[in-house]
C-alpha cells in the first residue's frame, strides 16, 4: 500500500524540460563551441548541477571556472523558472485528491534550488509539499539513492510504501534498486526511453490523472 509520494520536478510536476535542451546548447555556443552534440542535454540530464558543469569544462576545454558555468546557466533559466514555465496537466488534481486521502508528498530533484523554489512558489505548491530536496543536500543526485531513501524519511514511509514518479529511465531505476515502488509518467524529452521506462517502473502513467488508479 502506497503511503508517501516523491514527485520529480522537471518534466513530472513543471514543463520545462525544453527549456533545459535548448540553454546546453546556448551556452556551449556562447563559450565557442559552434555545433554542440546533438546528445549533449540526454549527457548531462544524468548529472548534478557540480558533475555537468564540470563536464561542460573537460569534454570542451572551456577557458573558465565550474563555479562561472554554474552560475551562467542559473542566470540563463532564471527568467523562465521565475516568469514562464507552467505546471504540467493534472497536477493541482492530483494534489487535492492525495491531500483528500491523507497521503504525504514531497519533490525530489536535481535542479537549482532557488530554481525550483522560484517555480514552485510562482504555481502555487511549494507550501503543499512537505519538503523540496536537491543537490544541496544530496550532492551524489539521482544516481545514487540517498535522495530517495531521505525523502521516505520525511515522509515516515518504508521504501516499499514510497511511490517515486519520474519521468527519468536513471531515476528511477536508482529508486527501484533501492526498493521503492516507481512510476515512469509521460514526458516528450523522455520519449527515446520510453520502452526501458515502461518495462523498469513497476506502473506507467500518461499523466498525473491516471495516479488515482494504482493508489
Amino acid at each position: 500500500m502506497i503511503k508517501g509520494i516523491i514527485f520529480d520536478l522537471d518534466g513530472t510536476l513543471i514543463d520545462s524540460m525544453k527549456i533545459w535542451y535548448s540553454v546546453d546548447r546556448n551556452f556551449l555556443r556562447e563559450n565557442g563551441v559552434t555545433d554542440p552534440p546533438a546528445d549533449i542535454s540526454e549527457k548531462v540530464k544524468k548529472m548534478t548541477v557540480d558533475q555537468s558543469s564540470q563536464y561542460f569544462i573537460d569534454r570542451f576545454h572551456l577557458n573558465v571556472t565550474k563555479e562561472y558555468v554554474i552560475k551562467r546557466i542559473e542566470d540563463m533559466v532564471r527568467e523562465e523558472y521565475e516568469h514562464n514555465i507552467q505546471l504540467k496537466p493534472y497536477v493541482c488534481e492530483t494534489l487535492d485528491m492525495l491531500d483528500s486521502k491523507g497521503i504525504p508528498y514531497g519533490v525530489a530533484t536535481a535542479t537549482y534550488k532557488v530554481l525550483a523554489e522560484a517555480v514552485m512558489k510562482r504555481c502555487g505548491i511549494r507550501d503543499r509539499v512537505r519538503f523540496l530536496l536537491t543537490d544541496a543536500e544530496y550532492p551524489r543526485g539521482k544516481k545514487f539513492p540517498d535522495i530517495f531513501i531521505g525523502g521516505t524519511e520525511l515522509l515516515g514511509c518504508g521504501a516499499d510504501e514510497t511511490l517515486v514518479i519520474e519521468d527519468s529511465l536513471h531515476a528511477i531505476e536508482t529508486a527501484k534498486k533501492a526498493g521503492l515502488v516507481t512510476a515512469g509518467i509521460y514526458d516528450e524529452s523522455a520519449e527515446p526511453d520510453r520502452q526501458r521506462i515502461i518495462g523498469t517502473a513497476d506502473y506507467y502513467l500518461e499523466s498525473l490523472a491516471e495516479l488515482k488508479n494504482i493508489l
